[in-house]
């Protein structure tokens, strides 16, 4: 028994004395392939030296419904120390993966030995150390692991979600065209709304690849006739709005400027906000479009008739990853309109009107000169 204990790293500067007092405590055990040694919440009693075999030390993780594996152990190893410290409740199960031979000392006979030889108290304290750091870097490593699948998950729901609007107005446009009725000039008209379509999706994705690569003043801005590109941003949305009971309309004519902008990018985030405003409002309604022009600036709003922006999300809503309240996204929406209005110089807010929807609102500089 003395040299299986000595195999033990706990034992390693164990005086033959020492060693000698364990060989009169310790218990020999053994337990059945699949057998329990201890379970979650068991009474802390003592410290386990596998002499042979192999353990499985397991634990429901907070957050998840499944036993996550900690570790597996083999002959030499220990394990139930942190009973041994605290004298608490177990907080993992051990488990004979097979046959297992065992030895146990009781929580009482080992710090009486302790307290006789402080050289072997700290080797176990110390062995004790490095394997609750092992624990929590493995802890560390499936946490992690786990929020990457979880994040890659959200990130396809959402390119599932952003794409179904792009999607279908491609497939009732290739329908239109295909039919044997369809005249040059429908075949033309869904030519070009198909061409848009795919455009906006190859837009979608640059712009994630963009964002989460961390690019910068990626915006290659150009002169733009401001009333046209809303004109044909509100053309391009209408029949999508429609099929969800959405109406949408200009408060006032947008003014007619030519503004620096990436009319690509831009239109992304009225596509966003849009969007955004029609997922809340589940039982129709509207968005209305209003400008201001001042001396520096162009001033838009979109409004829309819903609940408005939820408390818990408003302080931080234009951060990555902030989301609150649907069931798709990944929370980066707002936070590429963001980097798409600095982009162009401009900045974005977001406010609740009393008895109204959410408004959004975002400025974009007036051409020097």
């Amino acid at each position: 028994m003395h040299s299986a204990l000595q195999s033990s790293k706990l034992f390693k500067t164990a005086t033959p004395t020492e060693l000698e007092s364990l060989g009169k405590v310790a218990q020999q055990r053994a337990y059945r392939a699949g057998e329990p040694v201890f379970a979650e919440g068991d009474c802390g009693d003592g410290l386990y030296i596998i002499e042979d075999g192999l353990v499985q030390i397991s634990a429901i993780v907070a957050g998840k419904d499944q036993r996550q594996v900690l570790s597996r152990l083999g002959p030499g190893e220990f394990f139930g120390e942190m009973a041994v410290i605290d004298n608490e409740p177990r907080s993992a199960t051990a488990t004979a993966e097979k046959d297992t031979a065992v030895y146990f000392i009781p929580r009482g006979d080992l710090l009486q030995i302790w307290r006789a030889s402080p050289a072997l108290a700290l080797n176990l304290v110390r062995e004790f150390s490095l394997r609750l750091r092992d624990f929590n870097q493995q802890y560390i490593r499936e946490v992690l692991e786990a929020e990457r699948l979880a994040l890659v998950g959200r990130f396809a729901r959402s390119i599932v979600h952003d794409f179904k609007n792009p999607l279908h107005v491609i497939g009732l446009a290739a329908e239109l065209g295909a039919t044997e009725s369809a005249t040059p000039a429908m075949r033309n008209t869904a030519k070009t709304r198909i061409c848009k379509q795919v455009q906006r999706l190859s837009s979608m994705i640059n712009e994630l690849l963009d964002f989460t690569s961390g690019a910068r003043d990626s915006a290659i801005l150009a002169p733009t006739d401001y009333a046209m590109f809303i004109d044909q941003i509100i053309e391009e949305v209408r029949p999508e709005l429609s099929d969800r009971r959405v109406s949408i309309q200009c408060e006032n004519p947008p003014p007619m400027e030519t503004l620096l902008l990436d009319p690509l990018r831009l239109s992304r985030v009225f596509f966003n906000l849009i969007n955004n405003a029609v997922d809340a409002m589940t039982n129709g309604g509207s968005v209305t479009l209003r400008f201001q022009k001042t001396s520096a600036h162009v001033v838009t709003e979109i409004e829309d008739s819903g609940k408005g922006i939820a408390p818990e999300i408003a302080s931080r809503m234009f951060e990555p990853f902030a989301t609150y309240g649907k069931a798709q996204g990944t929370g980066l929406g707002l936070s590429i309109c963001r980097k798409i209005i600095e982009d162009h110089k401009g900045r974005i807010s977001a406010r609740n009107e009393p008895g109204r929807g959410a408004v959004f609102t975002f400025t974009l500089p007036l051409r020097a000169g």
